[in-house]
């Protein structure tokens, strides 16, 4: 592990990063506003699963041959943005009857979506994630950086501290989608007023996940 002072900066800027809104901050939002707090956990908990999958690969080394090898991560690029663009036209062809709203009452939100249901939230979160090879990269890059070269056993170090920002990160999550689910509360003041603003939603939402799986299909390859 890195010196005191490297591993506070290490937390603040994992933390910033991770308070930046991005694919993955749009994802909760739109789960919670959508299904409530529940759904909007189990968001959170899926793109840290996905998150893990590259803590592992790149401690491994699978990050590298990623950045080293054009044609590895042209598969992963395209298969991510694949799977983006699907996502994004789910949203915008979604069916008015599909959206699982209930209306807040008094005390807590109403929570309208099923096991099956959260289980498809989460493994969406999962796949955006661990088919994205900019995130694969994002950890070979930013994690090395607070490893001391002198440290007896690198890859255990790059572990722990991969999991320290996906345990910092899950808890950003978890408060993006606590603050989505307080708009939701006040959002379900009318109910008409809420599914108004959800089919708007999945529409933004659909529209943004698509121009993400855009970016990500014309993104270059790293230079070696």
């Amino acid at each position: 592990m890195p010196e005191l002072d490297q591993l506070l900066l290490f937390i603040a800027a994992g933390l910033l990063l991770n308070l930046t809104p991005g694919p993955d901050v749009l994802y909760i939002v739109t789960h919670t506003l959508r299904s409530g707090l529940r759904a909007g956990i189990v968001a959170g908990l899926g793109i840290t699963a996905g998150c893990f999958v590259h803590i592992f690969a790149a401690a491994l080394g699978v990050s590298a041959l990623l950045a080293a090898s054009a044609t590895a991560f042209t598969v992963l690029k395209w298969l991510g943005a694949a799977y983006l663009l699907y996502v994004g036209a789910s949203l915008l062809l979604a069916r008015e009857s599909g959206s699982p709203l209930l209306i807040a009452d008094s005390d807590h939100l109403t929570l309208g979506i099923g096991q099956k249901d959260l289980k498809d939230v989460f493994f969406q979160g999962f796949w955006t994630n661990a088919l994205n090879p900019k995130v694969a990269l994002f950890f070979l890059a930013f994690v090395p950086q607070f490893i001391a070269p002198h440290a007896p056993d690198k890859t255990m170090a790059f572990l722990l501290l991969g999991g320290l920002f996906n345990f910092n990160g899950l808890w950003v999550n978890v408060g993006w989608a606590a603050a989505a689910a307080w708009a939701r509360q006040h959002l379900g003041a009318v109910q008409q007023r809420l599914q108004t603003a959800t089919r708007w939603l999945d529409r933004g939402a659909g529209v943004m996940f698509i121009g993400f799986g855009l970016k990500l299909a014309l993104s270059d390859p790293p230079t070696t």
